[in-house]
Parts: C-alpha cells; structure tokens; sequence
C-alpha cells in the first residue's frame, strides 16, 4: 500500500526557519525567509547555493514544493523591475507553485549548521573565536601535524573543496592561526590581521587584496564564492528532513566563480 508523502504547512517551516536562524537579530542586504510564495503544504525539498534558471529547472523535474537557497532575489540597490533574467525564474516558480526559501548572513552565521561552521569542519579547523562585522570571521587553527605551511594548507583546502585556491603571500609561511569567512568576505582581511590571523581565506579576490595580503605578511586565499558556500545550505535542508521528515536533495550547479 503506497504511503503519502509527509508534509508541513509553509507557514510552520518558515517559523521554524526563521527562528533557527534568527532572522530578525541580523542586518541583510536581501529579505530572508519566504521571497516567492507557492504551495501552503511542502513535503519536497531541493536546495542549492543560488535560485538560478538551472537550479529552478531542477526543482521543477523533482516536483519539488520548495527551493532553499543562500542566494535569492531582491538586493539591496538592484532595479526592482520583475524583467529579464528575474521574470523568467520567477515566473517558473509560480507556475510550478515551488516556495523560494533565502537564507544568506542568518545562514553565514549559524554557529553549527552554518555556511563558515560547515566550512571550517570540512576542512578540520578547530573554531578558537569570531572577528569582523556581526562576527562574521571565524579564526582556528589546523590540527593536522602533516601540514606545517601556508602552500600545504593551500593544497588541503584544494583537495578537500575540489577546486585549487588561489595562495597571496609566501607559501612557505608556517601555519598559525587561520581566518574564514565564505563567499565574498575579501574585505575582512583587516580584521583577521586584527585578530591575529597569519592565514586567511574566503571566497573572491579584489584587486586591493592582494596589496593588503602583501602589506601585512598575511596569506590569503581565495577558494572559490560558491566552492565556499555549498555546505550551509545542505546541512540546512538535513536538518528540515531529519526533524519534520521531507524529502531534501541538494543539487550542486557548478560556478567556476
């Protein structure tokens, strides 16, 4: 006798999102929550970094009731005209009835199931203490007595992410303390020297962070925006599966970037 699938009320799991990740203490440059509203009752779920045109197509062939994401719609500063690209994927959404769930800094910040939490277990960093805006940076240190320099972290960080970082600074330089923040954190690189950092890594590079790595005897790090920030979201979508029992698949849509 086949089963029905179990499911929650939108309105439940968005409650519940948001009070996880504390959406109303921490200031953002989008809305977090519920940005396209579809279904009232989810019971499959398929997350992923960025609601692109790629992701949405995918959600739609796994029938899903609910897109979570890092990055959604609707910045801080952009033309808010519903045109282009924008129309397409929302149109999609709402002929489909598919719910878009954003979480970004609620989602960076989350001290276990976190983007730079699941970063910094992923690579085996030990978390000593937080820095930066809204303690955004994390810093730790390596207990891994088989990596003692900035270029053999490089190569762990590569082989452990699938993509090789870009290493500013002296690959020689003996590990100490190491700072993170995924994504496009380049600009706390100050604040990691503040608090001690000798390694820092995130996801981009601007053209000034290289001076700033050189200026300040810093090794820096750019691992990739996305390469950075596909773990948040998945351990996100476990633990909605694992504590109301829907469905979750996380689809990697791959981003050089």
């Amino acid at each position: 006798m086949k089963t029905e699938n179990i499911s929650i009320e939108r309105k439940a799991l968005v409650q519940f999102l948001d009070e996880e990740l504390k959406t109303a203490m921490i200031q953002d440059y989008c809305p977090n929550g519920l940005q396209v509203e579809g279904t009232s009752h989810i019971s499959t779920i398929v997350s992923g970094v960025t609601a692109s045109q790629a992701l949405i197509d995918r959600a739609v062939e796994l029938n899903a009731d609910a897109l979570l994401v890092h990055h959604g719609y609707f910045w801080r500063g952009e033309n808010a005209a519903i045109t282009g690209l924008k129309r397409n994927r929302i149109k999609k959404l709402l002929t489909h009835d598919i719910n878009l769930l954003v979480y970004h800094l609620p989602l960076d910040l989350h001290p276990v199931i976190g983007n730079n939490a699941q970063l910094g277990k992923i690579l085996g960093l030990t978390p000593s203490g937080r820095f930066g805006n809204q303690e955004l940076g994390w810093l730790g240190m390596l207990e891994n007595p088989d990596i003692e320099t900035a270029g053999q972290f490089a190569d762990h960080v590569g082989k452990m992410l699938g993509r090789k970082p870009l290493l500013v600074g002296d690959p020689f330089l003996q590990l100490g303390t190491i700072g993170w923040c995924s994504g496009a954190a380049q600009d706390l690189i100050a604040d990691a020297v503040s608090a001690g950092a000798t390694i820092y890594l995130s996801g981009e590079i601007s053209e000034q962070t290289v001076h700033e790595a050189r200026e300040n005897g810093i090794v820096y790090l750019a691992c990739g925006h996305h390469a950075t920030e596909r773990y948040g979201i998945q351990a996100l979508g476990n633990l909605l599966a694992e504590k109301f029992g829907v469905r979750h698949t996380f689809i990697d849509i791959d981003n050089p970037a």
